[in-house]
C-alpha cells in the first residue's frame, strides 16, 4: 500500500491553511494606484509543479500570484507582473476560530520580493497578508 503524504512539501510549513478563493484565469480588480485596474491570474507562486488531475490551482489571502494586466494605463497593459492577494470573497477560517469574508476580491501589484509598486492601497487589507508581507502592511490604512 502506498504511503500517504510524503516528503513533497511546498512553501512554508508553519503557514495556516486557508480556503482558496482566487483561481487560475480569474479576473481580479487591483486595489492600488500602480496604473493597473483589472488583472487576470495566470499562475500561483509556490504551487506544486505536478498538477493533480482536474485540479485548478488556487490562491488565498496572502499568496503571491502571477498576473497579466487586462485593463489599465497603456504603459502597464499586457505586462506580466506579480501580485499579492489582499482580499477574497470566499469565507476562510482563522486559527482563533472566527470566519472572515470580504465584499470583493482584490490584489496589489508588487515586485518579485513583495514590495508594492503603488504608493497607496484602497480598502481594507486582510491581517494574513499584512503579517506575511511587511511592505503591504506599511501602506495599508485598514487591517482586518
Amino acid at each position: 500500500m502506498a504511503k500517504r503524504g510524503g516528503a513533497r512539501q511546498v512553501g512554508v510549513s508553519w503557514r495556516f491553511h486557508k480556503t482558496p478563493g482566487i483561481f487560475m484565469n480569474s479576473l481580479v480588480p487591483v486595489a492600488d494606484n500602480s496604473g493597473a485596474k483589472l488583472v487576470r491570474v495566470i499562475g500561483i507562486v509556490g504551487h506544486i509543479a505536478k498538477p493533480v488531475h482536474r485540479e485548478v490551482p488556487g490562491a488565498s489571502v496572502g499568496d503571491m500570484v502571477v498576473v497579466s494586466v487586462v485593463e489599465g494605463k497603456p504603459e502597464v497593459r499586457k505586462q506580466i507582473l506579480r501580485a499579492i492577494v489582499i482580499r477574497q470573497r470566499r469565507p476562510y477560517r482563522r486559527p482563533d476560530g472566527t470566519w472572515i469574508a470580504f465584499e470583493d476580491n482584490a490584489v496589489v501589484i508588487t515586485d518579485e520580493n513583495g514590495a508594492p509598486k503603488g504608493s497607496e492601497i484602497h480598502g481594507p487589507v486582510a491581517m494574513e497578508a499584512a503579517l506575511r508581507w511587511p511592505g503591504i502592511s506599511n501602506l495599508a490604512t485598514i487591517i482586518i
